[in-house]
């Protein structure tokens, strides 16, 4: 049966200026498929949002970021959230489901600075800031010789902070640059061979709880198939990799005349050692081509540089209790 048109629809989201993007984005999509519905945004602080002074690997992952929201979605208060895909822990249990993700806008990370245009331009010993354990391992990988250094923060926290010298660059995503209208800052683009992005960059994805079938029904038209099948390749690469903050791990899935290719990438968190794995096959095939190159990672000796990784701060459940 078809659900009736909805009334009124509740999106909960962050504070933070690029999620209030994404959830004025949803908004609007939903209020051009249903004119008549009232959706309103309920704005709300999470953990992830409130501890800044250390890396989420310290912290406990990118799931702080989401656990608010999903009580939200419990206690009524909120239909459905609007997450960064590449926040949304691959573990996902009852109660919650995905129901709709978006079509996907530039996976790449991009390099912001005022003094270079690559990174291979900066003198050894300049700083560079990422908040990723991946992008890092990549840079150290690539450019021993830079010095890497944590940066938390919203997008406009972090350019400030390269605005006022305390580094000579910055590795942002370059789709949260581009949402907020500050897609001039990028002063390159790396490409996935030098900075191989997390599972889910660049897209939307919306969360709700999975026996709202009327949700599902109305959300269903937002649904990119082609980043739907990416996803579930590059979030199966980190789910049998045990995906989380701590592991510096990258996926990414692409579409191309009917096949899907997925690459992933294991390193070690200083860059010494990283190891790489492709598959490719049908689209339809998505989350078993992702498994396939899990599996090749662990064969190449992912489960050893796994084992070596301090279990700190473990990614939370993404159960809510």
């Amino acid at each position: 049966m078809t659900a009736p048109t909805p009334a009124k629809l509740v999106i909960a989201t962050r504070a933070s200026q690029l999620a209030l993007w994404q959830a004025e984005h949803v908004r609007g999509l939903l209020a051009a498929l249903y004119p008549s519905c009232d959706v309103e945004l309920l704005t709300l602080t999470t953990r992830g949002d409130q501890i800044l002074d250390r890396s989420l690997s310290k912290i406990g992952g990118k799931g702080l970021f989401i656990k608010e929201l999903e009580i939200a979605l419990l206690d009524g208060r909120a239909d459905l959230a609007a997450h960064s895909l590449k926040d949304v822990p691959v573990d996902m249990q009852p109660p919650f489901t995905l129901p709709a993700i978006l079509a996907r806008e530039d996976f790449r990370d991009a390099l912001v600075s005022n003094a270079v245009g690559s990174l291979a331009e900066l003198p050894a010993g300049a700083v560079v800031g990422t908040s990723s354990l991946r992008r890092e391992a990549q840079i150290r990988a690539r450019y021993p010789a830079l010095r890497v250094e944590p940066l938390r923060g919203n997008v406009g926290t972090r350019l400030a902070k390269l605005d006022r010298g305390d580094y000579a660059a910055i590795v942002l995503a370059a789709a949260g640059l581009k949402r907020l209208g500050l897609a001039q800052r990028i002063r390159a683009y790396l490409s996935a061979d030098d900075s191989l992005p997390a599972a889910g960059q660049g897209a939307i994805a919306i969360e709700a709880l999975a026996r709202r079938r009327d949700l599902a029904q109305w959300l269903a038209p937002l649904a990119s198939a082609a980043t739907t099948a990416c996803a579930l390749a590059e979030r199966a690469v980190s789910r049998m990799l045990g995906g989380s903050c701590q592991v510096p791990l990258a996926a990414l899935a692409e579409v191309l005349d009917g096949n899907l290719t997925v690459r992933a990438l294991v390193a070690r968190p200083d860059g010494s050692q990283v190891i790489r794995a492709r598959a490719s096959g049908p689209v339809a095939e998505a989350e078993h081509l992702g498994e396939l190159a899990a599996t090749e990672l662990l064969g190449k000796g992912a489960r050893d540089i796994l084992s070596s990784i301090p279990a700190v701060g473990q990614e939370p459940s993404n159960r809510v209790v």
